[in-house]
Formats: structure tokens, sequence, C-alpha cells
């Protein structure tokens, strides 16, 4: 498997688990969705993928590398995970095109001009270069925001809420082109939803997540 958290334990707040000897494993290529009421660790799982979140036991392997166990813990700086995050985290005071640089270190001016070549035209937006984010619709920000975290070529794109700050008229376009562009990427990807009709329509794979208590 391509992603494997095993038995991982982590907690808040002390003696309250939020996840209690959990585990998931996803197949390269596969988009997994997880669901579950507030509160039952979705967005943290995201974080302890990413290494925001620092679990209290357990092992979580990404394309045959251990980024956490007992004995090492891999900076999230150097995870080669993409987060895209609920709000998308766009910089307001720069440009598409510096927004995507952002995350492109030590490349050359010309590779970098590539990868934003490469990525706007995967998400379709390469019309948009020079806009800044104010200037872009909420559908928009979002395919910059995954465009942004593909150019890094990451071994896995974690994606928390995409759907939350879209009109429900953009939604069911905006699911199409996410699983479109995720799947023309060839990237492994797993996102959190609380709405089953996103799960549905974009997933190999639906995790279902329980409160532990």
């Amino acid at each position: 498997m391509y992603v494997k958290l095993n038995n991982i334990n982590f907690e808040y707040v002390k003696n309250n688990l939020i996840l209690d000897d959990f585990s998931l494993e996803i197949k390269k290529g596969d988009i997994a969705a997880l669901i579950g009421n507030s509160g039952s660790g979705k967005s943290t799982i995201l974080r302890i993928l990413s290494g925001l979140e620092t679990p209290i036991s357990g092992e979580v392997i990404v394309n045959d590398q251990i980024l956490f166990n007992t004995k090492i813990s891999i900076n999230p700086e150097k995870r080669n995970v993409g987060m895209v995050f609920q709000d998308y985290a766009l910089f307001p005071h720069l440009s598409v095109k510096k927004n995507i640089y952002f995350g492109l270190h030590g490349k050359t001016k010309d590779e970098k001009d590539k990868i934003v070549n490469d990525v706007l035209e995967l998400v379709n937006l390469k019309h948009k270069i020079n806009n800044y984010p104010y200037e872009l619709s909420g559908g928009e920000q979002q395919r910059i925001a995954l465009a942004r975290s593909l150019a890094t070529n990451p071994d896995v794109l974690l994606l928390d809420e995409p759907f939350s700050n879209l009109d429900a008229n953009l939604k069911k376009q905006i699911r199409k082109e996410l699983k479109q562009i995720i799947k023309k990427a060839d990237i492994t990807c797993i996102f959190v939803t609380h709405d089953i009709e996103d799960a549905n329509d974009i997933a190999d794979e639906i995790i279902n997540l329980k409160k532990t208590s």
C-alpha cells in the first residue's frame, strides 16, 4: 500500500483519545474520502500525515518512507506532502504566478515558469496567471490552491473540506473538475468531507470515522 497509518493513537487532551489504534491503507493513485461527524478525527488524520500534529504512538508511511514511528519523526517541510486547507491559504498580495512560485525552492526561474505553466494548464487557468486571489471566484481560488500544491509534485495530496466554501450550485461541477485534475495528475489523494455526496462523486474509497467516545 502507498499510504499506511498503523495503530495511530492521538489526543489533544490527556486521556481523551481522538484516534484509538486507527489504521488506514490507500493504494497509489486512489482518491480516498474521510467522512464522519465533527470530532471524529478526520482533519486530525490529515494533520498527522502532513506532520502538523504528532501522535502518541503508531506509524505513518508514505511511498515506502517512514514519516513517523517511535524512533523517527520527519519534519513537515521534508515530507513531500501537499495540503490544501479549507480556506485555500492563498497569499492575497501575490499574483497567481507568485503564489505558485512560493513553494518552488531551489529551482531556476525557467524551471519555475515551466512548472507554473504546466499546473495552470492542468487546472485550466493559464489565463489567470497574473490575477490576484481577490479577482478569482471561489472555484478558481480552489483550483489555484490545488495547482500550488501539485507544483511541488507531492507524494500525496491532502484536501480539508475542499467544497465547504463553494456555492451549492457550483459543487457538482467543481467535484467533477477536481476528480479529473487529480486523476490526470496521477496523484494519490485523501480528502475530508462531511458530505456523503462529495465522497460518492469523487472517491475510489470511503472511510467512515466514528468518535472514539
